[in-house]
């Protein structure tokens, strides 16, 4: 079974990407359309789309599954973009069409969880990026590992953990309704000892 990066040197229809998640947060997605839009030139634009990838999973199907830049994908479709190149990291195209999510959940390769934080059955996995719903604390995580509140890390959807963290501590109304005064909590959280389990945890500053 091959683990390994494998850069696919032809483009893959954005449309045929199959998520492996069932939510985005919509603002990070806006702010990727932001940065796309910055890159003015075709050559420019080119570049950003050879230095990332979208890594997939072969299925049995022979699909491509998403594993890492749903946001990405999402943005670029809205942004007109039709193909993107893929990175192959694994292939599970001889594995039993029924025990194919089974095992990509085994191996944490699918985060089954809809936007209040509970998880769902793997039928309901959006079959297209078109399909991801918003959800507010995946965009509050987001910016917070931006502002410092925690460390980039490499367990798998390690963002969503963060946001269920900060959706059991205040509701969502108060992140559609003042996003800056609900970074500002989630940095007091994110600082807590409370957080400490959390992938990425950088602490409180040490007395010492």
């Amino acid at each position: 079974m091959a683990n390994t990066r494998e850069p696919i040197l032809r483009p893959i229809p954005i449309l045929t990407l199959r998520p492996t998640q069932m939510t985005v947060g919509m603002r990070e997605v806006k702010e990727k359309r932001k940065r796309w839009r910055e890159h003015k030139s075709a050559k420019k634009r080119g570049e950003m789309l050879g230095t990332h990838m979208i890594p997939v999973v072969l299925g049995p199907d022979k699909n491509h599954y998403v594993v890492d830049h749903h946001h990405l994908a999402r943005a670029l479709h809205e942004e007109g973009v039709k193909d993107i190149l893929v990175t192959v990291i694994g292939d599970l195209t001889m594995v039993e069409p029924d025990a194919f999510w089974s095992v990509m959940d085994d191996k944490r390769w699918v985060y089954p969880y809809d936007a209040k934080g509970e998880r769902r059955r793997y039928k309901d996995i959006p079959k297209s990026i078109t399909g991801l719903k918003d959800d507010p604390f995946r965009s509050l995580a987001g910016e917070l590992r931006r502002a410092g509140g925690f460390a980039k890390d490499t367990t798998p959807f390690s963002e969503f953990l963060w946001a269920d963290f900060l959706r059991r501590r205040m509701s969502r109304k108060s992140v559609d309704e003042d996003f800056a005064r609900a970074m500002e909590k989630s940095m007091s959280f994110a600082k807590s000892k409370d957080a400490i389990y959390l992938p990425g945890w950088c602490g409180p500053a040490s007395d010492d």
